[in-house]
Parts: C-alpha cells; sequence; structure tokens
C-alpha cells in the first residue's frame, strides 16, 4: 500500500488526471447508464401501468357515477306516493285516467329526460286497466315475452340487461305499488349505450383494449384503441381469455376492476407489454453512441489536461524560484479562468510582500516618530495640571469655593481623561472622569439637573477602555435633561454591574426620549453626532463584534444606554 500510494503522488499530475478521467469518470458513466438503462425500463412499465390503472379507475368511476344516478332516479319514482296512487287507482273512465296520466304520470317520468339527456325511454308496464299513453305507460303483456322478465321479478332494485348486438341497455326495476291482478309494476329505464360507456373511448392514452364482461361472463362491452401500425395487438375475446389464463407469462399487460356499482360488471383492460418496449429503443441505440463518445472524450481530456497541466506546472516553477529566494519574478496570465486568477493573485502576493519589506523599514522610522512626539506630549499634561494647582490655590485664598471645586473637577477629569497616554484604565478611574464631568456640568447649568452612581464595588478594580461614559452622559444632558418640557427636574442615573462575565454599564434619564428611527441611528453613520457611535466602535474593535451598545428610548419616557464587555483584572 506504501509503495502504491509513493508511486501515485510521484505520478505527474498530467498523467493522474487522465487516469481519474479514464477510471472514475468514463467508466462509471458507462456503469451507471446500463443500470440506469434497466431502472428506466422498470420505471417505464410500472409508470405505463400505473396510467392504465388510473385511465381504468378514472373511467370506471365516470361510468360507475352514471349508473349511480340512474339507480339514485328510479328510487326516487318508485317512491313516489301521488305515481303509486295513480298507478294503484281503478279508473271509472278513461278521462279520469287521462287526468292522471297528464297531471301526475308524464311530468314525473317524461322530466327525467331533460335532466339526463342519456335517457331515451322511461317506461312503467302495468295491467291493471290502464290505456297504453306515449312511452311512459303500456300493458305488461309488452314485455313478458321478453328474456330479462322473469329475472326482473327475482331481483333486488334496479337490474341491468344489455344487447350487445342492437347496442341497447335497458335498466329495470319492480315497483311497490299494489294492482288488482297482483302483478307488480315494471319501472323500465333505457339508456344509451354509447353514451353509457363513453369514457372508454374520451381519452388520450392508445393503444389498448377494454372488455367489460357481466356476472356471468358475458361480453357486454368491448372496444380497442390501437393505432394503425399496431392494429394485429388486439385480441378477440377468445384470445383475451387465453392470455389472461397465462398470469404473468403472458405477452400482454392485463389489469382489472369491479364496478362499483349493483351492476356487477367486470372491466378488464389490456395493452402488450412489447409496446411499452418500444419506447427503449433509442434509449438501446444511445448505449453505443455513449460508448463512441466515451472514447473521443477520452483523447479530448488528454489534449486538454496536457495544456492544463503545462500551465500548473509552469506556476509551480515560479513558486519553487520563489522558495530559493528570488523575490523578483513576474507571473502574470490574462486567463480569466481560476488558473489565470492564481496567477494573478500569485503575482499580487509577491507585489504585495515587496510592497510590505519596504514598509517594514518605514514603519519603524516613523514609529521612532511617533515615540518622540508622546514623550513631547507628556510636557503639556504637566503645565496643565499645574496650571490648574495656581488656579485652585488663588481661589482658595479668595474665598471662590465654586471656582476652586470646578477646578478641581476639571483637573480630574483631564487627568483621567490623557491616562497617561494609555487607551485602558481602572473602572473606578472611568468614574472618577464622569463624576468630574457631571460636576462640571452641574455648575454650569447651576445645578438644574441630579445625578446619582449605583456601582458594584467587585467591577472597581477591572479593566475599561478610557472615556467611554463621558460621551454618553454628553449626550443625556444635551439631548435629555435639557430638552425637558414636562418641569420635572431632570436626573441621570449611572449604574454599573457584573453579569455572566461581562462589565455592565448603564446611563439613564428622565428626558424627552426619542423615536425608534432616531434611537436606531443613534449608533450608525446616519447619526449628526459621533461620540456615542465612536464608544460603540472602540469597544467592538477592542473587545470583538458581539459586544455591541444598546440605545432603548420612547417620546416621553427617557432614554437608557447599555454597554458591555469582558471582565477583566487591571494591573496596576
Amino acid at each position: 500500500m506504501k509503495r502504491l500510494r509513493k508511486w501515485i503522488n510521484n505520478v505527474k499530475i498530467r498523467h493522474k488526471m487522465l487516469l481519474f478521467y479514464s477510471g472514475f469518470c468514463l467508466l462509471p458513466v458507462f456503469v451507471l447508464f446500463l443500470f440506469s438503462f434497466y431502472q428506466m425500463n422498470i420505471i417505464i412499465k410500472d409508470k405505463e401501468e400505473l396510467n392504465l390503472k388510473s385511465y381504468l379507475y378514472q373511467s370506471v368511476a365516470a361510468m360507475d357515477a352514471s349508473l349511480e344516478s340512474y339507480t339514485n332516479l328510479s328510487d326516487y319514482i318508485t317512491v313516489d306516493q301521488n305515481l303509486a296512487k295513480a298507478l294503484e287507482k281503478e279508473y271509472e273512465s278513461p278521462y279520469e285516467q287521462y287526468v292522471q296520466m297528464t297531471e301526475v304520470i308524464d311530468p314525473l317520468l317524461q322530466s327525467t329526460k331533460y335532466f339526463h339527456t342519456d335517457i331515451t325511454k322511461v317506461t312503467i308496464y302495468t295491467d291493471n286497466g290502464m290505456v297504453k299513453h306515449d312511452t311512459t305507460i303500456a300493458p305488461l303483456s309488452e314485455i313478458t315475452h321478453q328474456v330479462w322478465y322473469q329475472s326482473v321479478q327475482f331481483t333486488k332494485g334496479l337490474g341491468w340487461y344489455v344487447d350487445v348486438e342492437n347496442r341497447e341497455m335497458l335498466a329495470a326495476r319492480t315497483m311497490p305499488v299494489e294492482t288488482k291482478s297482483g302483478n307488480p309494476c315494471i319501472l323500465c329505464i333505457k339508456v344509451n349505450y354509447d353514451k353509457l360507456f363513453e369514457p372508454y373511448e374520451q381519452t388520450l392514452t392508445s393503444e389498448y383494449g377494454v372488455y367489460i364482461t357481466d356476472k356471468v361472463g358475458q361480453i357486454i362491452y368491448s372496444t380497442s384503441r390501437f393505432s394503425e401500425d399496431n392494429q394485429n395487438y388486439a385480441l378477440a375475446y377468445g384470445e383475451f381469455v387465453e392470455e389472461k389464463a397465462k398470469g404473468s407469462d403472458s405477452d400482454y399487460t392485463i389489469i382489472s376492476q369491479e364496478s362499483g356499482s349493483s351492476s356487477g360488471w367486470t372491466i378488464w383492460l389490456y395493452q402488450p407489454k412489447s409496446i411499452i418496449g418500444n419506447e427503449m429503443h433509442p434509449i438501446r441505440n444511445m448505449i453505443g453512441l455513449t460508448a463512441l463518445l466515451c472514447l473521443v472524450g477520452l483523447a479530448i481530456a488528454y489534449i486538454f489536461i496536457a495544456q492544463l497541466s503545462g500551465r500548473i506546472e509552469k506556476l509551480t516553477k515560479n513558486m519553487l524560484d520563489v522558495e530559493n529566494g528570488n523575490m523578483e519574478v513576474q507571473v502574470t496570465s490574462d486567463a480569466q479562468d481560476e488558473i489565470g486568477q492564481l496567477y494573478r493573485g500569485f503575482g499580487k502576493m509577491l507585489a504585495q510582500i515587496r510592497t510590505l519589506i519596504n514598509e517594514v523599514y518605514v514603519s519603524k522610522i516613523t514609529q521612532k516618530e511617533l515615540e518622540m512626539k508622546a514623550l513631547q506630549a507628556q510636557i503639556n499634561p504637566h503645565f496643565l495640571y499645574n496650571t490648574l494647582s495656581m488656579i485652585n490655590w488663588k481661589a482658595i485664598t479668595a474665598g471662590e469655593h465654586d471656582i476652586s471645586k470646578m477646578t478641581l473637577a476639571m483637573s480630574t477629569f483631564y487627568r483621567t481623561a490623557l491616562n497617561k497616554g494609555r487607551n485602558t484604565l481602572r473602572v473606578e478611574d472611568e468614574l472618577k472622569n464622569t463624576k468630574a464631568y457631571l460636576e462640571i456640568q452641574s455648575m454650569m447649568h447651576d445645578n438644574d439637573f441630579d445625578y446619582e452612581f449605583v456601582i458594584d464595588p467587585e467591577i472597581l478594580n477591572c479593566e475599561s477602555l478610557n472615556l467611554i461614559l463621558q460621551p454618553l452622559v454628553e449626550n443625556a444632558i444635551l439631548h435629555g435633561v435639557e430638552k425637558k418640557t414636562d418641569g420635572e427636574r431632570g436626573k441621570i442615573e449611572i449604574r454599573g454591574w457584573q453579569q455572566e462575565g461581562c462589565i455592565w454599564f448603564s446611563v439613564e434619564d428622565n428626558g424627552d426620549g426619542m423615536d425608534a428611527v432616531t434611537a436606531k441611528q443613534i449608533l450608525t453613520v446616519e447619526s449628526k453626532g459621533y461620540g456615542v457611535r465612536n464608544v460603540c466602535e472602540r469597544i467592538q474593535l477592542f473587545y470583538g463584534e458581539e459586544y455591541k451598545m444598546e440605545v432603548n428610548s420612547e417620546p416621553g419616557k427617557g432614554t437608557i444606554m447599555r454597554l458591555h464587555f469582558p471582565i477583566r483584572k487591571k494591573e496596576i
């Protein structure tokens, strides 16, 4: 295994790609094509059989719906009490009988043909002495010679009788009417034969045959829908019975379904299996074409791989030159593919490396200059602190205690703000800076607002960024308590606590507040000011993007600004 791995690692990339293309692309494709052909053959056969079952189900359902409507119609006629009275009554005169026929019997029976256009005639046969009237009433003697007459007397409900030769369809049943002779009245509904079996003719599907048989196996309907080229696949009924007896060995797919009505019919559908196989001939031809295309593809792949690997080999040589210390290698390419992008990316990387090497020297010089400026900047704070101390001493001597208080607050503010040039300080010092700023602002505003600090003592020795509370307090004064219009005394509350490994600060005012749009924009570049936004950006740059500020405010209810950052102990 190790020797094989070593041999593979030592083979040139063009040979590896050619081997891969041959063994892992062409061969699997060809095998998968054969497997797909086999699966497609099965799927097409199953799908065709499913389509046949679906067609048969729909056709039978349509026919059953018609049969059910006829059954319901016969039920409706037989239970009509007015009709029963008219049939049972003994008439004293032909006129009286005529009145009952025209006012009761004709409207009921004739109307059925208007709502069911496939019904050609509805007739009641009786021997109670009624004369024949149009197609609605006829003497019982007209049907006693029919072969189905005896059968209908022993059939419960509606019975169906078909004359295939004359293409006639008849539904008959006895009526619960008591006549003087004691013989039952017979209701006969004659239906359009072709209309009833029309669902088996109206379909886009072809290449199949249909037989419908009754309870005793007699044919009541048959049709075949084969194209002109496949007429030889149509089966006579005897041939159909032979194919059905063969079962799975038959050359035909045969499916059947029982009628859901009381007719007792069975619907048989057959289709030659070879017709389904004909659909696979184009796919068989594609097998040979696929083999030929695989060989052509192999030749094209070799040419393409040789050109591709040549470019990679050239780039590899350039990389070896850089590795050996030649930083002046020029790597360019006009190609827009990934290798061309790799060429240009490698070339840009070399240029950037050369630029960075040059910038290192510049940055060191700049660093020295900044260190010198920082040393010079140390002088100015000392001068400021000494000047403020002198002013404080003069104020005390003159008895101006407010001036002394403001001077001390300003000295504290600038001492903590400058923080000897450092970016971090203790939380305690950041709070001193904020408190000094508030004292100055309170005196400048004639002490017309209150402020309060609620701080957890355990966070005082933790690390904090410099000047993160002062901009929030300034915002609370300028846009909060200064703009109060309700007459209530302004108040600012600064809170600090620790929670889940973080230090939390909040600055809350009882000012007029702001709407949701303004509160959302205050931390974005759309804000008119930059102090609060600057605090948010500094925290994210120093601690990470997940530490964001929150601004919650509603008009008339004040504003709360919150920020948090991870707990870090400040080294003294």
